[in-house]
């Protein structure tokens, strides 16, 4: 029986030791107790120093306070002051204390600051068992670089993150961030968006509804209907890459750049622009669109660049480019497109088809009207060549060193060519029946067309021809030296600018995922169970109950479904999403100076 009734006592101070460390503790220079008003309480007083208590690891001073002992509870007056450890520091006017709990509410000019920011609000509760704060009034949070403001506010002490929601606004001298709903970890300064986001500056305006955001280095990564608004180009593209110090921002898979100025639109899957040199560069399918009135200009190449201030853009393209508008196509090495002038330079392997004529030679030059925005002229310069095919066998064909054509509205109608010149001409009557072959040389010929046929040939200067009968010219003297057909490889439609080509196989994007889902702030508790705070607290009970108003639209979020790879955040001073090596495209050898995150990953 003894050894039981040791064993039990032990037991009993064990117990009994245990719950007094759960006890909160206190110093006062004044304590006094007044039954009539507080009934069971104790009310501290500051004479020289504050009310100081101490609860497992935090400290709260006061100038006054009202202490419920056997309730592990209290209120605290005046300059209150509460310190988690060395991290966390809360002031404010008005505090409660649950020590049972571990639930705090504080009130009135409340400010709570860690290493890195401060979060200023009118009321605040404080759940330290889940080391978590929370307002649903409006709250300041001061970083070093920004001030964020929102209507409801969460701050998760161990991840050192704040969630905002319910208009959500970053101010920081450079820019205006704008969210539905926001996460930024304090120690690295980044910032996640969910749902419709804009980043506006005096400089362009960003759009998505997904995103994040360096708010100290200044870059980002936007996926989920994004956007760049510039001065005069509009960015869009699955995934977009900025950076502000540098001006430049990158786009990945089904982009498209518009000229708001120009009136020209830039396609392909992926694209950087430098704001500050005013140029664009865009590969993988890339397309090129100017618009006009009645008849839009298609450039496809390998890789366009455009450059240029509004009034002086250049689109270069390079490598099989392929051009198309309505009564026209052309191919070439690579094109040269001053907007200001109207010229389109086409170099290497160059060939145009208007209509049934196909122009060749080592360079052409297409000039365009900027007014009417209709053909003016073309040139074609060394080894000029003017080809039909005749209407029944052979081609008609005329030669010569250079070649000079004239359109009205948009069709060709005079044709010119000088310095040794050349013709194979296939003579027929009105009932197309062959009357002979024409072959002549000169020293200039004019060649007039109507409805795209010709319908006058003049020879002019040392004219030496001869008309052959069919049989007389054998079927090697048919052909002038240099004939190359290439009607195989014409353009009849917009569809054929990518003809031959094998399908994109877009990347896969890297995505951001949304936040995950966490509890409610406020946990349902059951009628045996200890109150949040206490039945003397100046809250009521339905005061600490989660109000539908002050849910984050995460639900809705996640009704709409999307393809991007998730990737883990990382809460630290680097994120991985924008870590990963410029993926390797066409333009690396453009490219490899630069040094730029990319945002694409292969399949």
């Amino acid at each position: 029986m003894r050894v039981i009734f040791i064993f039990l006592f032990l037991l009993g101070w064990g117990t009994s030791s245990f719950a007094q460390a759960k006890r909160i503790e206190y110093e006062s220079d004044r304590t006094i107790k007044n039954e009539e008003k507080y009934p069971g309480a104790f009310i501290l007083s500051k004479v020289t120093n504050q009310v100081h208590f101490t609860h497992q690891g935090i400290e709260i001073w006061c100038d006054q306070a009202i202490h419920y002992a056997e309730e592990n509870f209290f209120k605290a007056y005046g300059n209150v002051r509460m310190e988690q450890g060395d991290t966390v520091t809360m002031t404010s006017q008005y505090a409660e204390y649950n020590g049972t709990t571990k639930f705090a509410f504080a009130s009135g000019n409340v400010n709570m600051r860690n290493p890195q920011t401060s979060l200023q609000t009118d009321t605040l509760f404080f759940d330290r068992t889940k080391q978590q704060a929370y307002y649903r009034s409006g709250g300041v949070v001061r970083d070093t670089a920004s001030v964020l403001r929102s209507r409801i506010g969460r701050y998760y002490l161990e991840d050192e993150k704040y969630s905002f929601a319910s208009n959500v606004v970053i101010t920081n001298p450079d820019y205006v961030l704008e969210s539905a709903q926001l996460d930024f970890y304090s120690e690295s300064g980044h910032a996640y968006m969910y749902g419709p986001s804009t980043i506006t500056s005096e400089a362009s305006v960003i759009y998505c509804e997904r995103g994040f955001y360096d708010t100290r280095g200044d870059t980002g990564y936007f996926v989920k209907n994004s956007r760049i608004d510039y001065e005069n180009r509009i960015l869009e593209g699955d995934s977009l890459y900025f950076n502000r110090n540098t001006n430049f921002a990158s786009a990945t898979n089904n982009i498209k750049v518009t000229d708001t100025i120009n009136k020209s639109i830039i396609k392909g899957h992926y694209a950087e622009v430098f704001r500050e040199k005013d140029s664009v560069f865009i590969t993988k399918k890339a397309l090129a669109i100017t618009l006009q009135e009645k008849d839009s200009v298609y450039i496809h190449s390998d890789t366009l660049m455009v450059t240029g201030k509004p009034d002086q853009r250049v689109i270069r393209g390079y490598y099989d480019v392929r051009l198309f508008k309505s009564n026209m196509s052309g191919k070439s090495d690579s094109i040269h497109v001053r907007e200001s002038t109207g010229l389109t330079q086409m170099i290497g392997n160059p060939v145009i088809w208007s209509e049934n004529n196909q122009l060749t030679g080592d360079t052409i030059h297409l000039l365009n009207n900027v007014e009417t925005e209709q053909l003016d002229s073309l040139k074609v310069y060394d080894n000029a060549f003017m080809i039909q095919k005749d209407s029944v066998s052979g081609y008609n064909q005329l030669k010569g060193k250079e070649m000079y054509g004239k359109f009205t509205e948009n069709q060709l109608t005079q044709v010119d060519l000088v310095k040794n010149t050349e013709t194979i001409y296939y003579m027929r009557n009105d009932n197309k029946d062959l009357i002979g072959i024409n072959r002549t040389v000169s020293s200039s010929i004019k060649v007039l067309l109507k409805d795209q046929k010709v319908e006058d040939v003049y020879y002019l200067n040392q004219v030496d021809g001869v008309l052959y009968p069919e049989q007389d010219l054998p079927e090697n003297e048919r052909k002038l030296k240099g004939l190359e057909w290439r009607g195989e490889e014409r353009l009849n439609s917009k569809e054929d600018l990518f003809k031959g080509e094998p399908p994109y196989q877009l990347v896969k994007i890297q995505g951001i995922p949304l936040p995950e889902e966490e509890e409610e702030f406020f946990e349902e508790r059951g009628e045996s169970e200890e109150l949040l705070l206490n039945e003397k607290s100046r809250l009521k009970p339905d005061d600490l109950k989660n109000r539908p108003q002050d849910t984050l639209p995460l639900p809705e979020m996640r009704k709409a479904k999307d393809s991007l790879i998730p990737v883990q955040k990382n809460t630290g001073a680097t994120n991985p999403a924008l870590k990963k090596p410029l993926r390797k495209t066409a333009s690396d050898s453009i490219l490899k100076e630069r040094s730029t995150p990319a945002k694409a990953k292969k399949d």
